[in-house]
């Protein structure tokens, strides 16, 4: 009779499934009681399932809690739900869960949501800073290595990135170089004609080239079109495991990779911005002669405002950019992770991460020449 009272019968009616509770419904039993349901519904699926509970005369809140699971389990899988003789005490309770427990489960998502979010973007930033200073420490110490040992750089690599990244980007350096150095003119002769002052045209020309357009725009081209590829080669790499290839052979990724792009970023930017200013000046020397002076007027204007302080200045900051262009570009490829859409990611993060440090770094320049007084 006890071990009567003590356990639930689970009877099967044709396409029902009868639950009759016990007289005493705790903890323990309702463990069981629902490793037996979910077994009877995976050998087979009712259209029906009625709990008869009118010989419930005790039961805790784990007992209200299996009600509550079987009757969403029912509603989950669209399966008629039916109690009965449940003691009004009881239902009482089963009733307050089910009116305020859709409310309080919808307000208890959303604030679980915000926490998530705020945890996992939290987490996601701490693993991101500790990567980058990983990642920047070993590329520093290979960087210093291949310095110091120039026969560890893979210079057939290194050049055929250079080719890649100077030789084939020369044209489109020299076409933006020369539009911008016309453009520039033609802008700023505009208001200067008030004063008649349009010669000085020249050295707004040199100076904003030489300083800061020249570098800063360079860097801007090879990030969206040098940064974006690194990152697509190694993205790539990494979603094929190449590079989890080379590692198992002992090959560091660093050094083997990442090293050829840095040292033909740092030879090549500073002569595309070399390419960039010339082009500009050419530019601006067209606007200069068809107002009716003479070229070398132009030139002469140039040598007096452009001193060679400016130029080095100016090479200096080209020379980091690269750098950015290239640490950037390799670390989000890197990063890739898998999927489809993975390397396209990575692209877009290693142009915008390049553009918005460069910018950040020129800001730095502007400010550090200024108390120079470079």
């Amino acid at each position: 009779m006890e071990s009567n009272q003590r356990q639930s019968s689970f009877l099967w009616e044709g396409n029902t499934l009868e639950i009759h509770l016990p007289e005493i419904f705790n903890t323990k039993e309702v463990s069981k009681d629902w490793v037996t349901f979910l077994e009877s519904l995976t050998k087979n699926t009712p259209r029906n399932i009625s709990i008869f509970a009118q010989n419930l005369k005790e039961s805790d809140s784990s007992g209200i809690s299996f009600l509550k699971l079987v009757r969403t389990e029912c509603e989950s899988k669209k399966i008629q739900f039916a109690l009965h003789g449940l003691d009004e005490k009881f239902n009482y309770r089963l009733n307050i869960t089910n009116d305020d427990s859709k409310k309080y489960q919808e307000q208890f998502a959303i604030a679980l949501r915000k926490s998530e979010q705020i945890g996992k973007l939290t987490i996601d930033s701490l693993l991101e800073f500790k990567y980058l200073i990983t990642f920047t420490g070993e590329l520093t110490v290979s960087f210093w290595r291949s310095f110091l040992h120039p026969s560890k750089i893979r210079w057939k690599d290194s050049f055929r990135v250079a080719e890649s990244m100077g030789v084939n980007a020369f044209p489109i350096i020299a076409m933006i170089g020369f539009l911008l150095g016309l453009i520039m003119s033609f802008q700023s002769a505009i208001p200067m004609r008030k004063f008649g002052a349009e010669i000085f045209v020249a050295n707004l020309v040199g100076l904003s080239l030489f300083r800061e357009l020249g570098p800063l725009m360079t860097a801007f081209i090879l990030s969206g079109r040098s940064g974006s590829a690194f990152a697509a080669e190694l993205g790539t790499m990494k979603v094929s495991e190449e590079i989890d290839a080379l590692t198992t052979m002992g090959l560091p990724p660093v050094q083997f990779l990442i090293i050829p792009r840095l040292v033909a970023s740092l030879i090549v930017t500073p002569l595309l911005t070399i390419v960039f200013n010339l082009f500009g000046l050419i530019g601006g020397a067209v606007v200069l002669v068809s107002f009716g002076f003479p070229l070398v007027t132009f030139v002469n204007q140039v040598n007096i405002a452009v001193g060679l302080s400016d130029i080095l200045g100016g090479l200096l900051k080209s020379y980091f950019f690269g750098m950015i262009i290239a640490s950037i570009g390799c670390y989000r490829g890197l990063k890739t992770a898998s999927g489809a859409g993975a390397v396209g990611e990575s692209t877009t993060s290693a142009v915008v991460g390049s553009i918005i440090l460069v910018s950040i770094l020129d800001g730095i320049f502007s400010v550090l020449y200024f108390y120079l007084r470079i």
